[in-house]
């Protein structure tokens, strides 16, 4: 079977709106004969390229609107390609956790990766490349309450800011949390330490 054909059979299985990488195809080709074949079936329309080496099987909902995945898939997809991990951003976690009213105006996500954005339409997602410490819990509620942290700042953090998220979050997630003092800076570790020996009266 020619590098063509499996690549085509390959994306015929793929669910239709689901972004893919020219990684869903490794093995099946040289990177070159790859890239050609999927230009050529980008430009015949099979394919939509979405983004730079980013690609999706065009959905067509009711009325002939085209159906765009969801921006946290699209961030997902791209940083799967690279090895990378990624988290929401702080400010949208520090918004879930209820410590900030502020609403993202940009679907962003922060990733070990490289910094990317895509256009979804008249979306923007951006990934924005971020020190492997900061996502040192990515995917998971106790990664977002580190990537809040973060983001509020040693100027926002204090140990009643670990009390709001201890109220958000399981017993094991906080525990979680707790454990990965390494991967937070000094001041993040004041902040929690205080709120672990009930030092709530410097919050």
């Amino acid at each position: 079977m020619s590098t063509s054909q499996a690549i085509r059979e390959r994306i015929a299985s793929q669910p239709a709106g689901e972004p893919f990488t020219p990684a869903l195809f490794v093995g099946l080709g040289s990177r070159a004969a790859i890239d050609q074949t999927l230009m050529r079936l980008a430009k015949a329309g099979s394919i939509e390229r979405i983004g730079h080496g980013l690609y999706l099987v065009p959905k067509t909902e009711r009325f002939g609107i085209k159906s765009m995945p969801a921006p946290e898939q699209v961030a997902r997809t791209v940083a799967e390609a690279e090895g990378a991990t990624i988290e929401i951003h702080g400010a949208e976690a520090a918004r879930r956790l209820g410590l900030s009213t502020q609403m993202p105006a940009q679907a962003v996500f922060q990733t070990t990766g490289s910094s990317h954005q895509i256009r979804l339409g008249k979306l923007i997602v951006r990934l924005q490349h971020v020190a492997p410490r900061k996502l040192a819990l990515a995917g998971r509620p106790a990664g977002q309450a580190l990537s809040a942290l973060w983001y509020l700042g040693r100027s926002q953090v204090t140990p009643h800011t670990f009390k709001q998220i201890a109220k958000k979050l399981s017993t094991a997630e906080f525990e979680t949390l707790s454990r990965a003092k390494a991967s937070m800076p000094a001041w993040m570790v004041e902040a929690l330490t205080c709120y672990e020996r009930g030092e709530l009266a410097h919050a």
